[in-house]
C-alpha cells in the first residue's frame, strides 16, 4: 500500500534574484513498511523532501498524499494532528532534556498528546525495552553515551507508535561502531514492527540498511 506520494512537487524559497528552486517537480512513492533512505549533496532537496512528508515545511505546488489525503489541503491543527498521532522523529542531535531522565524524555510526546500518567509511564518503558535501555531508564543525557542518548530518541520516537520514522542524519554525531548499531536498531524495527523508516544521510554506508536509496540532485530525483 503506497503511504505517502509526491506528485509533481516543486519548493522555492525567497523571491526575485534570491529564488532557490529547491525541489522541481519531484516524483516520490513511500509503501508502508519501506526503509528508505535519502541521498545527495547539500542543497540537493532531501532534506526539503523530508519537512515536507514531515509536516514542518509545506510545498509551493503539485500534491502531498498521506494516506491519499491531500495533505497541502490540512489546516494547521490537522497538520498537528498528523505529526503527533503518525509520525515519529529522531534527530542527529539527540534533542533531550538534559535534566531529565531518559523515561521522562520518552514520555514527553505522550505529555503533549494528553495520555494519562499511568498509560504514558507504561507506554515509555516499553519504548524504552524496545531499544534496549530498560536499565537505564532514571539517567539523565549527560550520564549516557551518545549511542545511549540515541537510544532514548528513538524510544521517544517510536513511543506514540507512529507509522513513520522521519530520521535526519541519525548517526551523524557518533561513531562508527555505534553507527551500526543504531541502524542495526532501526533495521529491526521496520522489520519487526512495521515501521516506514524515511531517513536523510551523506553516508553510503548508513544508506546500505535501507531496502531503497533515492539519490537527490539539484532539486530532483536522478534515480
Amino acid at each position: 500500500m503506497t503511504l505517502i506520494q509526491f506528485k509533481n512537487v516543486t519548493k522555492t524559497y525567497g523571491a526575485g534574484d534570491s529564488t532557490f528552486r529547491a525541489l522541481k517537480g519531484l516524483n516520490l512513492a513511500i509503501e508502508d513498511g519501506e526503509f528508505l533512505a535519502l541521498m545527495g549533496p547539500s542543497g540537493s532537496g532531501k532534506s526539503t523532501t523530508m519537512n515536507i512528508a514531515a509536516c514542518l515545511d509545506t510545498l509551493t505546488s503539485g500534491s502531498y498524499l498521506f494516506q491519499n489525503i491531500p495533505v497541502e489541503n490540512l489546516n494547521t491543527y490537522q497538520r498537528t494532528l498528523l505529526r503527533r498521532n503518525f509520525l515519529g522523529f529522531i534527530f542527529q542531535g539527540f534533542n533531550l532534556l538534559a535534566r531529565s531522565s531518559a523515561l521522562e524524555n520518552v514520555e514527553l510526546p505522550l505529555i503533549y498528546r494528553g495520555d494519562k500518567v499511568h498509560e504514558r509511564r507504561s507506554a515509555a518503558n516499553d519504548a524504552l525495552k524496545k531499544v534496549g535501555l530498560s536499565n537505564w531508564r532514571d539517567h539523565t543525557p549527560n550520564e549516557l553515551s551518545g549511542g545511549q542518548q540515541q537510544r532514548v530518541a528513538i524510544a521517544r520516537a517510536i513511543v506514540t507508535k507512529p507509522k513513520i520514522l522521519l530520521a535526519d542524519e541519525p548517526t551523524g554525531n557518533l561513531d562508527s561502531q555505534t553507527s551500526s548499531e543504531i541502524m542495526s536498531l532501526l533495521t529491526s524495527l521496520n522489520r519487526d514492527l512495521g515501521i516506514t523508516v524515511i531517513m536523510v544521510t551523506h553516508e553510503p554506508e548508513m544508506a546500505k540498511y535501507a531496502s531503497r536509496i533515492v539519490h537527490f540532485l539539484d532539486g530532483q530525483i536522478t534515480n
